[in-house]
Order: C-alpha cells, then sequence, then structure tokens
C-alpha cells in the first residue's frame, strides 16, 4: 500500500478508542425536538393564556367604546345587578388596590421581568404539568392583559364594580380575574404534591 492510499484509508474511518462501543450506522441521529413539538407541550399554558388576552382586551374595548373614561357610580355606571354589580369606566397607573399608584411603568418593567423570569424557571415550575399550564394560562393571560393597557394607555382600564352592601369592592378587570385565579390555583396544586 502506497502512502497515499494509507493517509485516505485513516481518513475514511474514525478512530476508535480501546475498549469504547462503535456507533450504530444505522441508529438514527438524536435531533433536538423542534420548536413546534416543545410549543405543544404547553399547548393548554399557551391556548389559556390567549383566551384570557382575547377576552380581557375585547371587553375592555367594549369599555372604550361604551363608557367615557372616568364613569363610576351614578348616572354614568351600567347596573348589572342593581346594588351589586356596575360597569364603569375607570384607570389605574398601581397594582392591586391602587398600591404603587402613579408608578405605571415601573409596574410594566415588573411584569414583562415576570414573564421572563416564568419562561426560564418553567421546568422548576413543572409546567408541563396539566394543573400548572392552566394556573399559569390564567396567569400569564392576565399579566400580558394588563401589561398591554399600562403600553396602551398608561393605566390598567378597570371596569366590574361589586358591592356587598355598604363595602365597595376595588374595581377590577378579566386580567386581575386571571391572574388571582392562576395564583390561588397554583398554590393549592403546590401544597397537594407531594414532596
Amino acid at each position: 500500500m502506497t502512502a497515499a492510499a494509507a493517509a485516505k484509508s485513516d481518513r475514511s474511518v474514525p478512530a476508535v478508542s480501546p475498549g469504547a462501543p462503535t456507533p450504530d450506522p444505522a441508529a438514527p441521529a438524536v435531533a433536538p425536538a423542534p420548536l413546534l413539538r416543545r410549543l405543544l407541550a404547553y399547548r393548554l399554558l399557551l391556548a389559556l393564556a390567549l383566551t384570557v388576552i382575547a377576552l380581557d382586551q375585547a371587553s375592555k374595548a367594549w369599555i372604550n367604546t361604551h363608557l367615557p373614561f372616568g364613569t363610576y357610580g351614578r348616572p354614568g355606571a351600567i347596573p348589572v345587578v342593581r346594588d351589586f354589580l356596575y360597569l364603569v369606566h375607570v384607570g389605574n397607573t398601581g397594582a392591586a388596590w391602587s398600591m404603587l399608584t402613579g408608578r405605571s411603568m415601573l409596574l410594566a418593567t415588573l411584569a414583562a421581568a415576570t414573564l421572563v423570569a416564568i419562561f426560564l424557571w418553567r421546568r422548576a415550575l413543572g409546567l408541563r404539568d396539566r394543573v400548572a399550564q392552566v394556573s399559569f394560562g390564567l396567569l400569564c393571560g392576565g399579566i400580558i392583559g394588563n401589561l398591554a393597557d399600562r403600553l396602551l394607555h398608561g393605566h390598567v382600564i378597570d371596569f366590574l364594580d361589586f358591592h356587598f352592601g355598604r363595602y365597595v369592592y376595588p374595581t377590577f378587570n378579566l386580567a386581575d380575574t386571571g391572574i388571582c385565579v392562576g395564583v390561588l390555583l397554583y398554590l393549592v396544586h403546590s401544597l397537594r404534591q407531594p414532596e
């Protein structure tokens, strides 16, 4: 065998360490999961988040169209169930119960950071679990719904005004409902899980 033939022969056969298993040429190569397959693993979360966003934004668009901003109480509020539930149109630049009022951009930044954190820690949060997907679908949909308001209007649009006798519950929206139900559901689910 000539030196050129020996060099060509050495290039066509990969070197194998003594005692190492030889690769099976018939075995299919393991490729990373395609993006679609990874997204489908979270389809319930994504579907619920999109549903909450759509319902939240549609309801706020209806309120924007039918009630002038600042409508609260009589005569402008729309009674759904008299002395119990009214539709109003108010803005909230703060968080729940108007905490951090006037800090809408800070709260928008915190909302975006929360979404990034949920994405980064999705495995640690157990987001492949069905109940966790429902919880975080509601939560993320609510966060995005209110984040959209902050970016578009500079405040969150609140319109559900409940009265319980003399007590008036703080006005809220569908995104807030998604956030609260999602967090509560995840807490209950987490407490029921064995360690």
